[in-house]
């Protein structure tokens, strides 16, 4: 059975490795940024799968000093208190496939909705089609892209109201 549960300083190395493993769809994450994200996030969760590590996920409410350009994109357009944001999710390779990915969306998007809406963004270069088609079957809709020709994200929201 699958479990969501705060990260602790004795899943860092875990999360490290996998975010490693997936740098190309993510920011990269170190120690330091990892502390960093920690004290800001709303969620920092591991993601358990019959007590194995199955991955990670960390989200932000509104109105916090995470510094990053999609976050801020989703602030100046819904304001401070508009939206809940996820800002990665990360499965093990040996987890993906098995219904976990919206086991986790089930759970933050109950969280999201008193905020009116979850948003994110999605890699389009280089293009994750799963991710893409994941979210489109949940209902998200593309509302803006921010990059560059080398890394463009598509920013994503799902409505609540």
């Amino acid at each position: 059975m699958p479990l969501l549960r705060p990260v602790t300083d004795a899943d860092a190395p875990d999360v490290l490795a996998l975010n490693e493993r997936n740098v190309e769809a993510l920011a990269p994450l170190g120690e330091d940024r990892f502390a960093q994200l920690r004290g800001w996030a709303d969620r920092f969760d591991v993601l358990e799968s019959d007590g194995a590590f199955a991955g990670f996920v960390v989200t932000f409410g509104p109105g916090t000093q995470y510094d990053s350009d999609n976050y801020r994109w989703f602030t100046e357009r819904h304001g401070e208190h508009g939206f809940y944001y996820l800002d990665r999710i990360v499965l093990d390779e040996a987890f993906r496939r098995q219904g976990l990915g919206g086991f986790v969306y089930d759970a933050l998007e109950t969280v999201a909705a008193p905020h009116g809406r979850m948003a994110l963004e999605v890699n389009v270069v280089p293009r994750n089609d799963a991710s893409l088609a994941f979210h489109e079957r949940r209902g998200y809709v593309e509302v803006g892209r921010l990059g560059d020709p080398d890394h463009l994200v598509a920013l994503m929201e799902k409505s609540f109201r």
